[in-house]
Formats: C-alpha cells, structure tokens, sequence
C-alpha cells in the first residue's frame, strides 16, 4: 500500500526551482486511491488519483498488470460570453506491464516518457495546436 502522504518534487516553472508538493490520502476504494493536493477544496479540485488493475493468467501467461494515475486540477479560463469559466485539466498515464517484466525494461519506457513530458517543444505544440 502506498503511503497516506506523497511528496512531490515538482519544477512548477519549468526553470530549475523545485517546489515540493504533498498528496494527502483522501478516499480508498477498491483498487483505487484518491489523494487530495494543497488547493483542493469545495469548490476546485486538485487530486491525484492511483488506480490499478490486477494481472489474469491465460494458459501459459501470466498477465498484464495495469497502473494509472491520473491529476486532476480546476482552472480558470475565459468563457465565449468574456466571463470566467472552471474546467479541469485532466492528465492521465496508464501503464500495462507483463507480469515478469525486468526493473530495466520498466524503468527505460519510464524514463522515456518522462523525457517526452519535459521536452517543450513537443508537449506545447501537441497542447496549444494539437499538432502531432
């Protein structure tokens, strides 16, 4: 089981300067855990979210092991009338690993996808313009 508090390092500009951040254990459910970040409240969100679904053997395999983890925060952002309006961001990762997979192998896909998401010539073309 994870632990009731998760601190993250998290480098909110983008600039070197790391803030830490702690994720409070709010609910538990089956293979679900909610946590609750600093600026969550009644009215915004700020969670992150840990699922995981579990390997079925098939014959001679012994499964997939599946993993997620999802952020979820509310942000303002104009409205068409010129108000404001709250929406979510929404950022999802889903692994599914093959029971027996090496540490190296997970680690490697692991470090690639951390490359992507900090790599901002991509991530701000794929966000802004959707351009793939």
């Amino acid at each position: 089981m994870q632990s009731n508090t998760i601190t993250l390092p998290v480098d909110i500009a983008n600039d070197g300067t790391i803030v830490s951040q702690d994720y409070l254990r709010h609910e538990e459910y089956l293979n679900r855990s909610v946590y609750i970040g600093a600026s969550h409240g009644f009215s915004s969100r700020d969670l992150m979210t840990l699922y995981r679904t579990p390997p079925t053997r098939s014959g001679n395999f012994f499964g997939v092991s599946k993993t997620s983890i999802k952020f979820t925060q509310d942000v303002i952002v104009p409205a068409v009338d010129g108000t404001d309006y709250t929406s979510a961001i929404i950022l999802d990762f889903t692994a599914s690993v093959p029971v027996g997979a090496s540490i190296a192998s997970k680690t490697e896909l692991r470090q690639r996808l951390l490359a992507i998401l900090d790599n901002d010539e991509v991530m701000n073309t794929l966000w802004d313009r959707q351009s793939i």
